[in-house]
């Protein structure tokens, strides 16, 4: 069912997800439609299939028509928004220490480009709910500050923060909100509506389960005319297809492979049928299994869990003792955490284990998906417990 190498115990679907047989055979087959007859496939059918996969992607995330965009991941969500954003020399940005480094290095580049201010905001660990994150961010609002970055599921700390009550306070004050998504799409529940959010980013190919890569970018239709791809090809002036501007722009951006974002209907679909309940048993069941691991891994390495069950999705992290990483920082390519490589080599467990360097924070980072069992956190709990 599952494409995984069945000699590695992989818990760590949260990097990359892991895409199903069923759903690469039908990309495959996408794929080789559109070899026999590229033009027939990328002119003439595309822009029907495309608007049939992302009538999906929006009723799943419950967005409005129109406001859904297919990008390659959710990096490049966050850098389409910070570059069309329109920051002035003297606004703030407001990013979490704990956001994705590659969403991090996003803010503080183009802050700099625009002579803004990128602002890091320390957040707290362990934390008591998410009220902790919010009260971070607010604590740091200025005059200056034009908009937030904020996580949905951190990464490194896997915690599950609802941003909606930050993004309604922030709008209040006037300030807009980007949330990084990057793992929301097939975890938790999401209502793109409800949250109001001016924009959010989040990778179906992670725990959606479509293959690699592909993303969603959501922006709120008062925003719209501010965006832009960061690639320009196609302009609203070019034809009328019926699309609204901020469409025409992002569905054709030079020569593109569509296979990866015409799966998502197909990936959705299939995750779905594998449980009764369809997609909402599958992240509760997955959500299960995270908690039940957190215990067991927390017993074995001694620690407490870092949040409340409440923030918990399907991943869960765990505080290890620190150890002085490289300096300057090395590639996961170069330089591997001692622990991490030990359970690849000498146990075959993937987990990774991340650093937060300015509040000395090494964490070990679990994930939960359909193709795990308890069975396997116990092997992994007893493997800690030999090598800790």
């Amino acid at each position: 069912m599952w494409a995984l190498d069945p000699g590695v115990l992989y818990l760590n679907h949260g990097s990359f997800g892991a895409c199903p047989v069923d759903v690469l055979e039908y990309r495959a087959a996408l794929t080789r439609e559109l070899e026999a007859a590229p033009m027939e496939f990328l002119v003439r059918r595309l822009p029907e299939m495309l608007q049939a996969a992302l009538d999906y992607a929006e009723k799943l995330v419950r967005a409005e028509p129109g406001s859904i965009v297919f990008v390659p991941n959710a990096t490049h969500g966050v850098n389409t928004v910070l570059g069309s954003f329109g920051l002035r020399p003297g606004d703030e940005v407001l990013v979490g220490s704990h956001e994705y480094f590659a969403t991090l290095n996003a803010c503080r580049i183009h802050c700099e480009r625009a002579g803004a201010v990128c602002t890091v905001v320390p957040m707290p660990f362990p934390v008591s709910g998410p009220g902790d994150i919010h009260d971070a961010f607010l604590s740091r609002v200025t005059p200056a500050t034009r908009l937030v970055v904020v996580d949905h599921i951190t990464s490194a700390t896997a915690f599950v923060c609802d941003p909606a009550p930050l993004v309604a306070e922030l709008r209040g004050r006037g300030i807009e909100t980007l949330v990084d998504g990057a793992h929301g799409p097939g975890m938790v529940p999401l209502d793109m509506g409800a949250l109001g959010a001016a924009f959010y980013t989040g990778n179906f190919h992670k725990w959606l389960c479509s293959p690699k890569v592909c993303a969603m970018l959501y922006v709120r239709p008062d925003m719209q005319e501010r965006i832009h791809p960061l690639a320009t090809s196609h302009l609203p002036g070019d034809f009328d297809s019926g699309q609204t501007p901020f469409r025409i722009e992002f569905q054709w951006i030079g020569t593109p492979d569509p296979t990866a974002a015409l799966s998502v209907p197909r990936a959705g679909e299939h995750l779905a049928s594998l449980l009764p309940g369809g997609l909402p048993a599958v992240m509760q069941a997955n959500r299960a299994l995270a908690l039940e691991a957190r215990r067991l891994i927390c017993d074995s390495l001694g620690v407490e869990p870092p949040c409340p069950d409440s923030m918990v999705g399907s991943m869960a992290s765990f505080e290890l003792p620190w150890i002085d990483p490289p300096d300057p920082p090395m590639p996961d390519w170069v330089w591997m955490d001692p622990l991490q490589r030990r359970l690849l080599e000498e146990f075959r467990t993937e987990v990774p284990v991340s650093y937060i360097r300015r509040e000395r924070l090494r964490l070990l980072r679990i994930s939960a998906q359909l193709y795990n069992d308890i069975s396997q956190y116990e092997y992994l709990a007893e493997s800690l417990g030999r090598m800790l």
